[in-house]
């Protein structure tokens, strides 16, 4: 017996977290019967699990897949208003999902598996995965605000974690930034950086728990390799530690 959550996310459906926010609103049913409690365990061997009126098995293959997302695209499975999303993008034979968000507009790396428990580990704060984005904002950043940018300012009532950022060049008068970060609130860097008095122009992650993008163009996609999965593993038992 294990919990629904976890059968889900062995499904290739969502990470557990996610796969408790579909519970919730009544699209898993199990035995025919549609499942909005948490907590519910079910047999592997005899119960059958349906999402969205579908049976769904627990996978065997397992599938890492890094993309460089373009512009415009949504970072979810399915969207209401029709809109792209990296789903079609990729257009894979087995079922994946995102492991995070990158919002609408912004760009980079992207990963997508079906390894509910691995995706689970990577979004969750616990384990403070790394991220580097470059950043192009609308005018020259000054000392002071990208020294309170790094060392936290107060959002939703919460202060950001200190991060590690430096201006790499000037483009057009305007600062392009290049940001590390273990912290991931819905658009975060967009929304500290309007709280400090400026607009994000551009926003590119080049690295997500060092898988890099290197390599690929917009739009693009791979296969981790061998060595790739192991590092990432590793990112996450390195994140116990901190």
């Amino acid at each position: 017996m294990i919990r629904l959550n976890k059968y889900l996310a062995s499904a290739g459906i969502a990470s557990r977290r996610k796969c408790d926010d579909l519970i919730m609103v009544g699209k898993v049913r199990v035995n025919g019967e549609i499942i909005t409690q948490l907590g519910v365990r079910v047999d592997e061997t005899r119960d059958v699990v349906e999402f969205e009126e579908r049976p769904v098995k627990p996978t065997e293959q397992l599938v890492y897949i890094l993309l460089n997302k373009p512009a415009e695209v949504v970072t979810t499975v399915a969207d209401e208003h029709n809109r792209p999303t990296v789903i079609e993008l990729i257009n894979y034979n087995t079922r994946i999902f995102p492991v995070g968000r990158l919002d609408y507009r912004s760009t980079g790396a992207l990963l997508l598996t079906n390894d509910g428990e691995l995706s689970n580990l990577l979004i969750h704060p616990r384990y403070k995965v790394k991220k580097v984005y470059n950043v192009l904002l609308d005018k020259r950043i000054r000392p002071i605000d990208l020294y309170h940018f790094e060392h936290g300012i107060m959002l939703d009532g919460k202060k950001t974690m200190p991060c590690n950022a430096r201006e790499i060049r000037i483009v057009d008068n305007c600062s392009l930034l290049e940001i590390e970060m273990r912290e991931g609130r819905n658009r975060q860097i967009r929304r500290m950086m309007r709280e400090l008095g400026y607009e994000v122009e551009e926003l590119d992650r080049i690295s997500f728990a060092n898988l890099s993008i290197t390599g690929l163009q917009r739009g693009q996609w791979r296969h981790l390799t061998k060595e790739e999965l192991n590092h990432l593993k590793a990112e996450v038992s390195n994140g116990v530690e901190r």
